[in-house]
């Protein structure tokens, strides 16, 4: 019989998004134990040192949300709903067990829920601190070693310094390799649209770090063979919101005349453009970069200097990012029920606008019976743009 042909780089990317959870559930035959989790808020790092695969648990904008709502309020945020709903109707069914970060009201809130239905081996809360202070910082290291010792527990070994540095630099290196994706998309045009982008993201969280690795590799040496080629001007949109595991909104916007060439989105350049730092003891490096490098509506920052200044501490990230690939828009895309980031928008919105750049607010309820009046927004955006 002939070989059957190797898929690699943006084929498999859409292998691998259009069957979520296809490698898991090959991997889980093999005797790979599989570890859901939700939110970017997870120490991945103790994970895969502990011989589990992380798995990001996530909706589907396709699938109307039914059996979740026989447990959850129906105002609980609509992607915790259908992240749920998806697990209930099995489609998570190989999980070992869930991780769970306290990030949103919705997440934390839910825990007990998720715990109590999906009745899986393994269940872990991680109470993470919602300040970034000296103390909410010794309290999260300890947080993350009754996390390392709970889950060594499950896994019957003990996890080791050697194993946390080894998993850091592992997941370090998929990180570098997410940066020198978006480095593709700073040309003009972008040699890599934002669709591929989020198709090659939401792909490399359903797999293991080292799969995920060479993922990205083979995505950039073949976009990298594309060249620059001309091509009329478009606006560059910047897309800013919480977590987006699709690609229809990012695709509605390039559909309607645009670029996507930057985010602060999960998965996206919030989840991966901040590493860990490498320390003696793994976990305070771990500590740092999940409490104080990844910015996000629901961890608050105390107060630096003035209003001005302490706008520039809070979203100068996203500052940066418009600047470094050019961005002529910014989309402040929001779920319904999204407290963290709704509480946000107005802050956002006018340290964005008064460094020069326009931004359009939307507020969506994860579900593509809403692409109609979206699109009509955003192409009136783009309009105004010119």
């Amino acid at each position: 019989m002939p070989e059957k042909a190797v898929v690699k780089g943006l084929a498999a990317a859409e292998r691998l998004y259009q069957d979520y959870g296809v490698r898991a559930r090959e991997l889980k035959k093999q005797g790979q134990k599989i570890l859901g989790y939700l939110c970017a808020f997870v120490p991945l790092e103790i994970v895969t040192a502990a011989g589990f695969m992380p798995f990001r648990i996530k909706g589907d904008v396709n699938e109307p949300i039914t059996k979740a709502d026989t447990e959850m309020e129906t105002i609980v945020c609509p992607l915790v709903r259908s992240c749920f709903d998806m697990a209930l109707k099995g489609n998570y069914d190989f999980l070992e067990g869930i991780v769970i970060p306290h990030a949103c009201d919705s997440i934390c809130r839910t825990y007990d829920v998720w715990k109590y239905t999906l009745n899986l081996p393994y269940a872990h809360f991680i109470n993470m601190p919602h300040t970034t202070g000296d103390s909410s910082l010794d309290f999260y290291r300890d947080i993350l070693n009754t996390f390392r010792t709970s889950l060594g527990r499950f896994a019957g070994k003990e996890i080791s310094d050697q194993e946390l540095a080894r998993a850091v630099e592992l997941h370090n290196r998929q990180r570098a390799k997410v940066r020198e994706l978006y480095e593709l998309r700073k040309a003009s045009p972008p040699l890599i649209s934002g669709e591929e982008v989020a198709r090659v993201l939401i792909a490399a969280i359903s797999i293991p770090v080292a799969e995920s690795i060479e993922l990205l590799g083979d995505v950039i040496e073949e976009v990298g063979q594309r060249g620059s080629t001309p091509a009329p001007k478009k606006a560059r949109i910047m897309v800013i919101g919480a977590q987006v595991d699709s690609i229809a909104f990012i695709k509605l916007i390039e559909d309607s005349g645009a670029w996507v060439v930057a985010d602060d989105l999960c998965p996206g350049a919030r989840e991966f453009m901040s590493s860990v730092d490498l320390t003696a003891d793994p976990i305070e490096g771990i500590a740092e970069r999940y409490l104080r490098k990844v910015k996000c509506g629901r961890t608050y920052r105390e107060m630096k200097g003035n209003y001005e200044e302490d706008l520039e501490d809070r979203f100068g990230h996203m500052r940066q990012m418009i600047d470094d690939f050019k961005v002529d828009g910014v989309v402040l895309y929001i779920y319904k029920y999204c407290d963290p980031f709704g509480f946000e928008v107005p802050q956002i919105k006018s340290y964005i606008e008064a460094k020069g750049t326009p931004v359009l607010y939307l507020e969506d309820e994860y579900s593509m019976s809403t692409i109609g009046r979206l699109r009509t927004r955003v192409q009136a955006f783009l309009e105004m743009l010119g």
